[in-house]
């Protein structure tokens, strides 16, 4: 695959990638996250009571929410998920990955009561929504438990360390990074990969559209993705710097 097919992007390299912390104003945190032509909205909210059950235990939870804007693809959706309708299979599972990547890397003994909730709005949609909705959902994150750490209201630091999220495609007989929509649909084996900045793999979802892929290719995924989650974790820390967010109080010491 050449540079050209990419836009004249390397495929090894990132998509551009914007950060636009305080986007939304109310919310605890927040981040106006671009990757390429993807788009998403991430707020972080302190919600009034933990799930029933951790009532009473004094230990903390986050939990995710998930939606596509109706005019996020080129074709407008009749209606949000969870509007008019069930939310769909896609929307609860990836859900249920920015959640699980989010509590990965949170102390929640030390989160305690109440707990923060995480909402990802995808905007605009050129492939990677959920990988995009992962990293920056960490930024909000970040943002969203300075405030409370400045207020004295937690136990301590609550963040293990920062997460990340990047996709991987084995497309024309060669690997790339962070794949739009168009490579995603011709890719022969797709991954996304959610890690932490130490490098320790948070989750791995993989899927072969044709044929299987021998397993020394999808190790080289991996060891693609997690260059390219090590690079964006990067990005996250200076992008919170930039803002002036004082992650280090609520970032654990490694």
């Amino acid at each position: 695959m050449t540079a050209s097919k990419r836009g004249g992007r390397d495929p090894r390299t990132l998509r551009p990638v914007e950060m636009e912390i305080g986007f939304q104003r109310l919310a605890e945190g927040s981040v106006l996250y671009r990757a390429g032509g993807t788009v998403v909205l991430c707020t972080v909210s302190v919600d009034e009571k933990v799930p029933e059950f951790l009532v009473g235990r004094g230990k903390g939870w986050l939990t995710a929410e998930y939606q596509m804007h109706p005019r996020a693809n080129p074709k407008r959706r009749e209606n949000r998920d969870g509007r008019e309708r069930p939310l769909s299979g896609r929307t609860r599972e990836i859900q249920r990955l920015i959640g699980r990547a989010l509590r990965a890397a949170v102390d929640l003994d030390r989160l305690g009561e109440p707990p923060p909730a995480l909402g990802g709005d995808g905007l605009a949609a050129d492939g990677g929504t959920r990988t995009a909705a992962v990293t920056g959902g960490c930024v909000a994150r970040g943002g969203g438990a300075a405030t409370p750490a400045e207020r004295g209201l937690l136990k301590g630091p609550i963040v293990n360390d920062q997460v990340a999220a990047v996709s991987v495609g084995h497309v024309d007989g060669e690997l790339a990074l962070d794949l739009n929509y168009l490579e995603d649909s011709s890719a022969r084996f797709d991954l996304n990969v959610v890690a932490t900045a130490r490098g320790d793999i948070v989750e791995v979802q993989g899927t072969a559209e044709a044929e299987p892929l021998p397993r020394a290719e999808v190790d080289r995924m991996i060891d693609l993705a997690l260059e390219g989650i090590g690079t964006l974790c990067e990005l996250q820390r200076r992008a919170l710097e930039a803002a002036r967010i004082p992650l280090d109080r609520v970032l654990r010491s490694r």
